[in-house]
């Protein structure tokens, strides 16, 4: 299962913790990092059991679920970037009056009005996720939607992407298979998504590769490699250093 599909199919008591469990392994919904069961993990001079050992990765890595979450695209969280910054607030355990005098708004009734409509928002969201979960036991002709990647940028209808419309688009770029040479770089928005992220899958999750590794794997799926890594970056699939000197799969 990739990543997103595995981060947007985890339940709310997942998503809430940061990871998921098999018989194997814990797996962090974030950046894909796994955790064998039965080793014991080395942490500053202590040793962990695996699920505690998986915690202390998302603290490490991640800082909170918290706040990994309050990091994504509003357009994910459906937040306004006042809200966000309430909730930030919020969680760091500020008072009213605190939360006041720090944001330079209204009063401390102001404040507990702001908690108020976020209450609502609440309550909308889990009547929402219910009726839902009730729709998927009944709609027999919902398409499966391609899962948008945690770090998307610019989420708009280019994301309206299906499982079938995903396999045709990568049958006429990648002819001989993905694992081969693009044979054009797709013009429409849509398409170049669906490419890209296939694309991703050339790299490793926690690594860090210099600017000559980056150009070598992708020279070897189309001679525009600068044009890849460009978009690569532009949608949010890779990350790099202000300097350049470093790229990595955007956690």
């Amino acid at each position: 299962m990739e990543k997103a599909e595995m981060f947007w199919s985890a339940s709310q008591d997942e998503l809430k913790q940061g990871y998921i469990e098999d018989e194997r392994q814990y797996t962090c919904l974030l950046c894909g990092h796994a955790v064998q069961k039965g080793i014991v993990y080395p942490e500053e001079g202590v040793l962990y059991e695996a699920k505690r050992y998986i915690r202390i990765h998302i603290e490490r890595e991640h800082r909170s679920v918290f706040e990994y979450l309050m990091d994504l695209d509003k357009k994910l969280t459906g937040l306004t970037e006042h809200q966000n910054r309430l909730l930030r607030l919020f969680y760091q355990g500020k008072s009213d009056a605190e939360v006041q005098k720090e944001m330079g708004i209204g009063s401390a009734s102001t404040i507990r009005n702001h908690r108020f409509v976020l209450k609502e928002k609440e309550r909308q969201a889990k009547l929402f996720l219910a009726m839902m979960e009730l729709l998927k036991e009944r709609d027999e002709h919902a398409p499966a939607f391609v899962p948008l990647h945690q770090k998307a940028r610019m989420v708009d209808d280019r994301y309206n992407v299906t499982e079938d419309e995903k396999a045709v688009v990568l049958k006429k770029f990648f002819p001989h298979g993905s694992e081969d040479a693009l044979k054009s770089f797709p013009p429409k928005e849509k398409q170049r998504l669906l490419i890209l992220q296939e694309i991703t899958k050339r790299f490793e999750n926690e690594r860090k590769y210099d600017e000559k590794e980056i150009n070598q794997i992708l020279e070897t799926v189309y001679h525009d490699h600068v044009l890849l890594r460009r978009y690569l970056i532009e949608y949010g699939f890779l990350d790099r250093t202000s300097d350049g000197s470093q790229y990595w799969l955007k956690k």
